[in-house]
């Protein structure tokens, strides 16, 4: 018979749920503000206006891996 340790609970705590809820409006807040930067402060973050504009066209549910992490 093989028996499976599970460190953590299978389901997502509520908290967690706020937390992810926060970071995706979050992300959201700060694609908008992205696809509004002038081509200086572009400049200055080292991107393009045509990465910013890919940026800022992605779903809020397509955020970045290590977001996801710290859920489960």
């Amino acid at each position: 018979m093989t028996h499976i340790a599970i460190s953590t609970p299978q389901r997502i705590k509520r908290k967690a749920i706020g937390a992810r809820l926060l970071d995706l409006l979050s992300l959201a807040r700060q694609r908008r503000t992205l696809a509004r930067l002038d081509d200086r402060a572009l400049k200055d973050i080292g991107i393009t206006r045509s990465e910013a504009r890919a940026e800022a066209a992605r779903p809020v549910w397509d955020a970045p891996e290590n977001w996801h992490k710290h859920l489960y």
